[in-house]
C-alpha cells in the first residue's frame, strides 16, 4: 500500500515559528493530491517532513501501515524533486539516473534494466552517454525524473520551484509527473503556488494557510 496518512502533524522551528500545525490527511494508494498556498505557508514543509528532510516536532505519517517517523530518509520508498536537480556533472547521464541504485548495491543487471526502462519512459535513451555539461535544461530536468523513477518509488514529492524559471520546461514538467502518476500507479503529492494550476490539474486539492488546512476539494468527475 502507498497511500500516506497524516495524523495530527506539528512543525515548531526552534525560535518558536509555528510552520505546521496539526495537520491530519489521508492521501489514497495511486492519488495525486495538489498541496496548494501562499509561500511560507508550510506546504513545503509538510512534503520535506515525508521526505525525511525535516524532523517532525510531534505527529506521524504514515506510508500505508509503516510509520515514517523513525524511518531514515534512504530507507524510505520516495523520490523527491526540489528545486534543482541535483545532478552530478561529473557522472554520464546513464550514471546519473542509476545513482540511487548503485549507491545501494543493485546488481549491475538491474541496474541497467531500470535505467534503460526510466530513459525509454522519459523519452531520453540517445542521450545516456553525454555528459551532463553538454545536455540541455529540459534534458536536466527529464535525467532527474528518470532517476527517481528508476528507485521504483512508492511516493513522488515534487516541489512546483523544480522547473518554475522557465513555463515550457514546467508545463513538460507537469506533463511528465501526471504520466508516472497515471502509467506507474506512483502516488505524488505535487506543491504550487498558483491556484490556476491546482484548478487546472482537476487532482485533490489541499488549501493550506498558515501551517493548517483549511479545506480540500476533490477532482470534478
Amino acid at each position: 500500500m502507498s497511500s500516506i496518512t497524516f495524523k495530527n502533524l506539528n512543525k515548531t522551528y526552534p525560535n518558536g515559528f509555528i510552520s505546521v500545525k496539526d495537520v491530519s490527511l489521508y492521501i489514497e494508494d495511486g492519488e495525486f493530491a495538489t498541496f496548494h498556498g501562499p509561500s511560507g505557508c508550510g506546504k513545503s514543509t509538510i512534503l520535506r517532513m515525508v521526505g525525511g528532510l525535516e524532523d517532525i516536532t510531534s505527529g506521524e505519517i504514515y506510508l500505508g501501515e509503516v510509520l515514517l517517523n523513525e524511518v531514515l530518509p534512504k530507507d524510505r520508498r520516495l523520490a523527491m524533486a526540489f528545486q534543482n536537480y541535483a545532478l552530478y556533472p561529473p557522472l554520464n547521464v546513464y550514471e546519473n539516473i542509476g545513482l540511487g541504485l548503485t549507491l545501494r548495491d543493485f546488481p549491475h543487471n538491474i541496474i541497467d534494466s531500470r535505467v534503460k526502462a526510466a530513459a525509454e519512459f522519459l523519452e531520453i535513451p540517445s542521450i545516456l552517454d553525454k555528459r551532463i555539461r553538454s545536455i540541455s535544461e529540459a534534458e536536466k530536468q527529464k535525467t532527474a525524473l528518470a532517476r527517481a523513477i528508476a528507485c521504483h518509488p512508492e511516493v513522488f514529492l515534487v516541489d512546483e520551484d523544480f522547473s518554475r524559471g522557465n513555463a515550457h520546461r514546467h508545463a513538460e514538467m507537469l506533463h511528465d509527473i501526471l504520466r508516472i502518476n497515471k502509467e506507474l500507479k506512483i502516488t505524488t503529492l505535487y506543491i504550487t503556488n498558483d491556484y490556476q494550476e491546482a484548478i487546472r490539474l482537476n487532482k485533490k486539492i489541499i488549501f493550506i494557510k498558515d501551517g493548517e488546512i483549511i479545506s480540500t476539494e476533490e477532482p470534478a468527475l
